[in-house]
C-alpha cells in the first residue's frame, strides 16, 4: 500500500496507472468492436461478446486493485446478496463523483451482468474510453436545452431514439443498464441553482428511465435503487482518491419489483407521466433520508472508534 507517499507523488502515479489500465483494456475492446463492424455476422458478434466483456471485467478488477493500492479504503455493500449474473437489471443511482462509475462497475463485476452506462456524447471523444464504450454498445446521449430544441425542433426526441436502439441490442445477453438519474454530478452550486427539494440530491429526470422500462420492462428482473456515499470525503471525491485519502465507500442496493403500473407511455399519456414522476420523486425522497441516516451512522461509528482508541491508550 502506497498511502504513505506525499500527494504530489501519489496523484500522478495513480493517474498514470488508471490511464495505462484504460489504454490496455480499451484498445483490446475496441479491436473487438472493429471486428464486429468488419464482419457483420450476428453469430460472430455473439462469439465476441464473452472475450470483450471479460476484458471489460479485467479493466474493472484492475481499477479496484489500483484503488486499494493507494487508499486504505473500506467497502460497505448492502443488499447485493440475492443478485444474479444471469439476470437483467435497471439501476437508478445518485451521482456524486466520477468515482461512481468505478464503484458501480466493481459491484456489478461481483454480483450482476456487465454494466452498460448511458454516457454523455462528449465522452465519445475521450481516448480509449470513448472507443471502448462504443465497441460495447453503450449509448451516447446528446442533451439539448429547451431553448435549443425550440430553434431545432427536428432534434426533439433524439435521446429517446438512442435509448430505443440501445435497449434492443441489450436483449441478447443478461445486462445491467445504469442511469445516473440526476443527469449530472452533485455539486452545491448545481443544488442551489436547481433549488432542489432534497438535502443531498439533485432533481431526478424521469423520461429516459420511463422509456427504458417501456422498451425492456418485461425483460428486467428488478429495478435496483442504488445509493452511493463517501462519508469521509464530502468534497472532491476523485481528487481525494488520487491523493490516497479516500475513506469509506458505501453502496446500498434496494431491489424493486417491476409492476405493470411502472410501464407506460411517458410522452403521450399525461396520467402515466404524472404517476411515474411521483413514484421516482418518492424514491429520491427515501434515498435522501437514507443518505442522512448513513451519515449519522458513520458519525456514531467514528465517535465510538475514538472512544475505544482513547481507552486503549490509557
Amino acid at each position: 500500500m502506497l498511502t504513505g507517499l506525499p500527494s504530489f507523488v501519489l496523484m500522478p502515479f495513480a493517474f498514470a496507472l488508471f490511464c495505462l489500465n484504460l489504454a490496455f483494456s480499451g484498445t483490446l475492446v475496441f479491436l473487438g468492436g472493429l471486428l464486429k463492424t468488419l464482419i457483420p455476422i450476428k453469430h460472430f458478434h455473439y462469439l465476441l461478446h464473452r472475450p470483450m466483456h471479460t476484458v471489460y471485467r479485467l479493466w474493472t478488477y484492475n481499477n479496484t486493485l489500483i484503488l486499494r493500492l493507494i487508499n486504505r479504503v473500506e467497502w460497505q455493500v448492502n443488499g447485493a446478496e440475492n443478485l444474479s449474473k444471469d439476470a437483467w437489471y435497471l439501476i437508478l443511482a445518485n451521482h456524486q463523483s466520477w468515482l461512481d462509475i468505478l464503484v458501480i462497475a466493481e459491484v456489478a463485476r461481483q454480483h450482476t451482468p456487465e454494466p452498460k452506462f448511458f454516457l454523455k456524447e462528449s465522452l465519445r471523444k475521450v481516448p480509449f474510453l470513448g472507443m471502448a464504450c462504443w465497441a460495447l454498445n453503450m449509448p451516447f446521449m446528446k442533451r439539448y436545452s429547451k431553448a435549443f430544441i425550440e430553434k431545432h425542433p427536428h432534434l426533439k426526441g433524439q435521446d429517446i431514439e438512442t435509448t430505443k436502439k440501445s435497449c434492443q441490442s441489450f436483449r441478447d445477453h443478461p445486462t445491467t443498464i445504469i442511469n445516473f438519474v440526476e443527469g449530472t454530478r452533485f455539486t452545491k452550486s448545481k443544488h442551489e441553482k436547481q433549488q432542489s427539494p432534497f438535502n443531498y440530491l439533485l432533481k431526478p429526470k424521469a423520461g429516459g428511465i420511463a422509456f427504458t422500462l417501456a422498451t425492456l420492462g418485461e425483460q428486467f428482473d428488478k429495478v435496483l435503487n442504488v445509493t452511493l456515499l463517501y462519508p469521509d470525503n464530502p468534497g472532491h471525491v476523485m481528487k481525494d482518491m488520487l491523493k490516497g485519502k479516500l475513506g469509506k465507500i458505501v453502496v446500498n442496493i434496494e431491489a424493486i419489483d417491476i409492476e405493470q403500473a411502472m410501464i407506460g407511455d411517458y410522452f403521450d399519456d399525461v396520467g402515466f407521466k404524472e404517476s411515474f414522476q411521483l413514484w421516482l420523486n418518492q424514491q429520491w425522497q427515501e434515498k435522501d433520508q437514507l443518505i442522512h441516516q448513513l451519515y449519522c451512522q458513520h458519525e456514531q461509528e467514528q465517535v465510538l472508534e475514538t472512544q475505544v482508541n482513547q481507552h486503549r491508550s490509557v
